[in-house]
């Protein structure tokens, strides 16, 4: 028996589209599943521990995007089962993360179905899991005012709240911990990952892999806001690493304090400090 969690107005209503397609596809495979789904993110997460305890599942198959995914990891991993994602939001980092396509949904659901899962990588925030990038700073503020707009929707209300962050935007300071070394640096901003990407495909951490039991860290410290403006882009290639301003380390563990937000796989974690580990072969999932 699998256990089916979706978020069907994901995506724009992409993940009720995606269900159908998928439960239609267990069901000519004569595969037994229940479904899950609820109003808001509380109730479903209270309703996946309670069927999870009570029964004996395969895996957990996320329907949604990366706020699914995120809210699916805190109820798998404690108890070993494993998961996929399925991806039907916007951003799908997680997906990415795991190196699958977004489009070849068949092939996906024919590997996760006739293959056993392999472990990952994840991060551990202050007692909260994350498969692809935590991060804090002005990307963060950006999460924040995003959250608060109701207009537009989807991908385009990210670069809005850029648009009304950026002018008002000054770096912070921060001191950081990592594993060998403390430092203090102002930053616009800091990604620790576990996975290469956020944002929908931003390749902030482009050599973060999800085995080597490490997180690839970029501090992108102060810049004006033009120059910024010029560098922002080249995240989509992973090509901002060789700006002068961005500063790489790896790390097993880090702690960050500052008066600042942070987020993991575009989920609020709260105010810093917080601090992270990266715990090898966490979870159990099907990745390329």
């Amino acid at each position: 028996m699998w256990l089916v969690a979706i978020n069907p107005s994901s995506g724009q209503g992409k993940g009720a589209i995606f269900a159908q397609r998928v439960t239609s596809h267990l069901s000519s495979k004569a595969i037994e599943y229940q479904v899950l789904s609820a109003d808001n993110a509380q109730t479903l997460r209270v309703e996946l521990e309670r069927t999870l305890d009570s029964g004996n599942y395969e895996g957990i198959l996320s329907i949604g995007g990366d706020g699914l995914a995120h809210l699916v990891l805190q109820v798998a991993v404690p108890r070993s089962i494993p998961f996929a994602v399925i991806p039907a939001g916007t951003g799908n980092d997680i997906v990415r993360t795991l190196g699958w396509s977004l489009t070849d949904l068949n092939g996906y659901l024919e590997r996760i179905l006739s293959t056993p899962p392999s472990a990952i990588d994840l991060g551990n925030v202050d007692s909260e899991w994350f498969a692809a990038i935590l991060s804090t700073g002005f990307d963060s503020i950006v999460n924040e005012r995003a959250n608060r707009l109701s207009w537009p929707q989807g991908p385009q209300r990210y670069n809005v709240a850029i648009a009304l962050e950026l002018p008002k935007f000054n770096p912070i300071e921060y001191e950081i911990t990592m594993d060998s070394m403390t430092i203090t640096t102002e930053a616009m901003l800091i990604a620790v990952g576990n996975g290469r990407s956020y944002g929908g495909g931003m390749l902030v951490c482009p050599h973060a892999q999800i085995d080597d039991g490490l997180f690839d860290v970029m501090i992108l410290e102060p810049v004006s806001k033009l120059e910024f403006l010029k560098v922002f882009p080249k995240v989509f290639s992973g090509s901002h690493l060789s700006h002068p301003a961005v500063k790489t380390y790896r790390t097993q563990k880090i702690s960050i304090s500052a008066d600042s937000v942070a987020y993991a796989d575009g989920e609020r974690i709260g105010h810093a400090p917080v601090s992270a580990e990266c715990i090898a072969s966490a979870g159990l999932t099907w990745a390329l």
